[in-house]
């Protein structure tokens, strides 16, 4: 039997398919994406009365298309009784998502560089924090399964806060590929899970590094951990058995950027 869950992931995900149109809606999302992702933005979408003249500004200063919002194509596209706060934008998913090889291309690989990997996540909210921890603790890009896992979509751009447009968000179509690239880039591949052989709070992370994270139920695919140079866990009270991923990747990502301080204050250098 298909559960609930896995129902409404199909249900996002052939959405996903079928077009690359995105819509992010209120003021904040919207400033967020003409700031950092201008060229992701289509178009953007005012209701009549719209009364926000500095960010009016900033959509007539980015030369983005403007168009009223009405009960058209948008109104259809953004769910029932969000808070729109007037404003929409419409993105180009292509734009805002990089494929794997142009991502890494440009990508110059220190000590300092941490990459996340989320490897059949699928809860939208918990992509969304995931990205936003990435964003805070310094990493250098999101990679994200292209097949099996959740598509970036309007709730994870909003549990972000906005950090999507932040942090690169690349698509990975062949997993086993793209890690074997990293290897030999030298990035050390670490896997998140329960019962790690070693725990978080004793690795130096001296090399740069990637951490999976894997699906909230599954978690990481034998095929997948495979591929991981260590399995790490993090100690915790034993009255708790586990934490959410998302809550595991906020912890990893700090324990990793309390080693790499400098990443938490230099610009990452990656050309698209």
């Amino acid at each position: 039997m298909v559960s609930w869950a896995q129902l409404r992931y199909l249900r996002i995900t052939n959405s996903a398919m079928k077009t690359n149109k995105l819509y992010i809606y209120g003021k904040h999302a919207v400033r967020e994406a003409l700031l950092h992702a201008p060229h992701a933005v289509v178009r953007v979408f005012v209701e009549k009365g719209f009364t926000d003249p500095e960010l009016m500004k900033f959509v007539q200063q980015s030369g983005v298309e403007q168009a009223p919002l009405n009960k058209g194509v948008t109104r259809a596209d953004i769910k029932g009784g969000t808070a729109q706060q007037g404003i929409v934008a419409q993105l180009s998913l292509q734009e805002l998502v990089v494929p794997f090889e142009t991502f890494l291309e440009g990508l110059e690989i220190t000590p300092s560089t941490s990459l996340v990997f989320l490897s059949g996540v699928q809860d939208p909210h918990n992509a969304g924090a995931i990205i936003r921890s990435a964003a805070a603790f310094g990493a250098s890009g999101v990679l994200m399964q292209a097949q099996g896992a959740s598509p970036v979509t309007a709730a994870v751009i909003k549990v972000s806060a906005g950090m999507a447009f932040r942090v690169p968000l690349v698509s990975v179509q062949n997993v086993p590929q793209a890690l074997a690239m990293l290897k030999k880039r030298g990035v050390t591949i670490y896997a998140l899970a329960g019962k790690g052989a070693h725990s978080i709070e004793g690795e130096e992370f001296a090399k740069p590094s990637l951490f999976v994270f894997g699906n909230e139920g599954a978690g990481i695919e034998p095929a997948v951990r495979a591929l991981c140079d260590e399995t790490l866990s993090i100690p915790m009270h034993p009255r708790c058995e586990s934490l959410n991923v998302a809550a595991s990747a906020a912890v990893a990502l700090f324990a990793w950027s309390s080693r790499h301080q400098d990443a938490l204050t230099i610009k990452t250098k990656i050309k698209v």
